[in-house]
């Protein structure tokens, strides 16, 4: 075969060829879609929203057992409890979800005779619920039936269900609608003490006869599944299919809103007895790692080490996009989708990034449609994605760029350093007591922690009661006065001079014990994840300009918890998000009785507080309705609260979440996670976007190729010229 010049890089020179042939392929490609998408590509013309999930997977699914906020992501879209929160509404709105209506209430004396609610006679109360008649199932083999309408997936043995090792795996499925029965047989596994839910303890005082149910079934020796339809719950009663009755004892307001808390989900039974077969609990065939409901979303995959992936409910009923909202939310533009069938995405990926940065630069490469939560802490995102402007925080040039939206959002949480009311030192109720502690209160400048810290993403709290929750009071009237003064309309700090004089009125002049001259020490017991040496050196800083010491006892949240559980604390910190949007939600976490060391149990007040002026206050805000008398009891108890200096400091946690243009319906809940079947997303512009923003650069490529031409022609030209020479000679010979 003549030797073409042409042929030369293919035979001579194999990686010079695999270089230009690279080099071409990627030219050619500069105009598909960017080769540099981590996200998994699907054959279908599903919309798909691209998220994260938190660097520590999900322990539980499963809604009896599951009390953390990053679980609530994945669970609060695949079930629907009784009630659920209106998606735009502030003050929060609670509405009837998975039941026709909001419940009726009625009341009972001892004997259940019905009685008008101020009746004395008053012990029980009554809630009776219908179950809406398109709730239903998505599809699951645990409702597969075979020909004869038996269950089809149940198993004698493990060895029979062997090859099933995910739910993926089985090849059939059914469905059918929830019933009455599903939301009591709920119930019931709260009060089993074998999947040991944390509601266990706080529902056996309200519902009546949960107490009695958990001890006869905790009793009963297990070998398999146990059916507890079979065993009646006094408080618990099944109308007909579609209604059924909840009796608590006394009178309970807010247990309206546990309603609307995952926990009251339907169960079904056959759901139970199918992660009962033998071995598949062995293979994570659980409802603690496969979730069954009927919400809106359904769990298709879930690789905890990868990514969690939820598809349509194709089983979901009908719901539509609220037409009203707060004001501001149309012009904002969120009731552009009124009326609109829900949900708008068909497919939510939620994979896994253990680091900040990566995240960071995928989101901005437009691979993923939210940033998801940027704390003030995170530094190094948050002065890229930032800067501080004459009206607070704004975005950066590059986020404008995007046209990415920021969405400042104040959590209905508290996060705050308590005083152990028990403890020698800081503790009691004595009026040098309280001036000690008004004293540290007023040196720990909250405002400049929070600055120096979070950059400024937090708001210093004057009450237990957060931003948007009723009892929570703006301006002049929700101040702390025993530790701030209204000065041209704003909180200003009062004086450190205020502070000396409190502490020297408290029997510590100058920081020394007026008796011994010893100084004046407090110990701090501090999570060692959530501090920093930083944090540490700026506490002594500010108690030192009182003459304080501080001396910090860090250790793991373990530890930290046998301390609080045991009253082994001085100053302690912890915090609280809402369960539901009630002041009685965070006025119980200094509830006397609720103290570790008054209840014998995991109790939320641990600063052991005690004070009858609140705990009367307390009870009847309990048990009253929302109405004037409510909301001066409210105050009364936040007022003694102030007065007895309870906690060192509070503030109230404020995120900033940011959003890919192409995503709508941003708005922030606060209380509920099940906001996924709102939000939209333009695939067509996502995929345009990051076309843009992901452009190959290409020059390195022509220089090298250039350059490696350039280098190679002369030995090229050479070789050709060695050859032509070689044949001539041998055609002379």
């Amino acid at each position: 075969m003549p030797q073409g010049i042409s042929h030369f890089p293919t035979i001579r020179c194999p990686g010079v060829a695999a270089f230009l042939g690279l080099s071409l392929l990627l030219l050619s490609g500069c105009g598909d879609p960017p080769w540099n998408n981590p996200n998994p590509q699907y054959d279908d013309d599903f919309i798909t929203y691209q998220s994260v999930m938190s660097p520590l997977p999900p322990k539980h699914l499963d809604p009896a057992t599951s009390y953390a906020s990053d679980e609530s992501l994945f669970i609060d879209q695949i079930y629907e409890p009784p009630m659920g929160y209106h998606f735009l509404k502030r003050p929060y709105e609670l509405l009837p979800l998975a039941v026709e209506s909001y419940p009726q209430l009625s009341f009972l004396d001892a004997d259940g005779n019905e009685v008008d609610e101020d009746d004395e006679a008053l012990a029980f109360s009554r809630y009776t619920l219908r179950v809406r008649a398109d709730e239903r199932y998505q599809p699951h083999p645990a409702f597969a039936l075979d020909g004869e309408g038996r269950p089809l997936y149940l198993f004698a043995t493990a060895a029979e269900g062997a090859r099933y090792q995910q739910i993926p795996d089985f090849p059939e499925t059914g469905s059918r609608p929830v019933l009455a029965n599903d939301f009591v047989y709920a119930i019931k596994r709260l009060a089993d003490p074998q999947i040991a839910s944390p509601m266990l303890g706080f529902m056996a005082h309200y519902i009546v006869g949960m107490s009695e149910f958990s001890e006869q079934v905790g009793a009963i020796p297990r070998t398999g599944w146990l059916d507890l339809d079979d065993y009646p719950m006094a408080g618990l009663r099944v109308l007909d299919d579609r209604t059924f009755s909840i009796t608590i004892r006394g009178r309970y307001p807010q247990f309206v809103y546990w309603l609307a808390m995952h926990f009251f989900s339907p169960i079904a039974p056959e759901v139970d007895r199918f992660y009962h077969n033998p071995g598949f609990a062995e293979r994570n065939l659980t409802l603690d790692w496969w979730p069954v409901g009927a919400g809106p979303f359904m769990m298709v995959k879930n690789d905890p080490n990868s990514e969690i992936v939820l598809e349509r409910n194709p089983n979901f009923r009908q719901a539509f996009y609220p037409a009203e909202g707060e004001p501001g939310d149309r012009e904002a533009g969120l009731l552009e989708d009124a009326g609109k069938q829900l949900p708008f995405v068909d497919r939510a990926v939620y994979r896994l990034e253990k680091e900040v940065l990566p995240l960071w630069t995928k989101f901005l490469q437009g691979y993923y449609d939210r940033s998801g939560e940027v704390h003030g802490n995170t530094n190094g995102v948050y002065d890229q994605a930032f800067v501080v402007g004459p009206d607070g925080v704004e975005m950066s040039e590059e986020l404008e760029d995007h046209d990415i939206t920021m969405d400042p959002d104040v959590k209905p949480a508290i996060y705050y350093y308590g005083f152990n009311m028990r403890d020698p030192v800081v503790g009691g109720y004595t009026e040098d007591k309280r001036k000690l502690r008004q004293a540290l209160q007023i040196a720990f400048n909250t405002e400049e922690y929070l600055n120096i810290f979070y950059k400024g993403n937090g708001i210093a709290a004057h009450t237990p009661i957060p931003p948007g929750i009723p009892g929570y009071l703006e301006g002049e009237a929700g101040i702390n006065p025993y530790v701030y003064d209204w000065v041209d309309g704003e909180p200003r700090r009062k004086s450190l001079d205020e502070a000396r004089k409190l502490l020297a009125e408290a029997g510590y002049p100058n920081g020394r014990d007026a008796r011994t001259g010893e100084p004046l020490k407090i110990f701090i017991d501090v999570q060692s994840q959530a501090i920093s040496n930083t944090m540490m050196n700026w506490m002594d800083r500010a108690f030192g300009e009182i003459g304080v010491q501080v001396e910090y006892r860090p250790a793991d949240w373990n530890r930290t918890r046998e301390k609080l559980l045991t009253g082994n604390t001085q100053i302690y910190s912890h915090g609280w998000l809402a369960d539901y949007p009630d002041p009685e939600n965070f006025l119980f976490l200094l509830y006397g009785p609720e103290s570790p060391l008054v209840c014998n149990c995991d109790g939320a007040n641990n600063s052991n507080y005690a004070s009858e002026v609140y705990d009367e206050a307390f009870r009847k805000i309990r048990i009253l309705p929302p109405g004037p008398e409510r909301d001066e009891l409210v105050a009364q108890a936040v007022e003694q609260y102030r007065n007895d200096a309870v906690w060192l400091f509070a503030y109230y946690p404020k995120d900033i979440y940011l959003n890919n243009s192409w995503v709508r319906n941003n708005k922030r809940h606060g209380v509920s996670k099940a906001t996924l079947m709102y939000t939209r997303v333009d695939a067509q512009e996502r995929a345009r976007k990051q076309v843009q923003w992901n452009q190959p650069v290409t020059w390195p490529l022509y220089a090298g190729a250039l350059l490696l031409v350039s280098l190679l022609l002369p030995g090229v030209v050479a070789y050709r010229r060695r050859q032509k020479a070689t044949a001539r000679r041998a055609r002379s010979d």
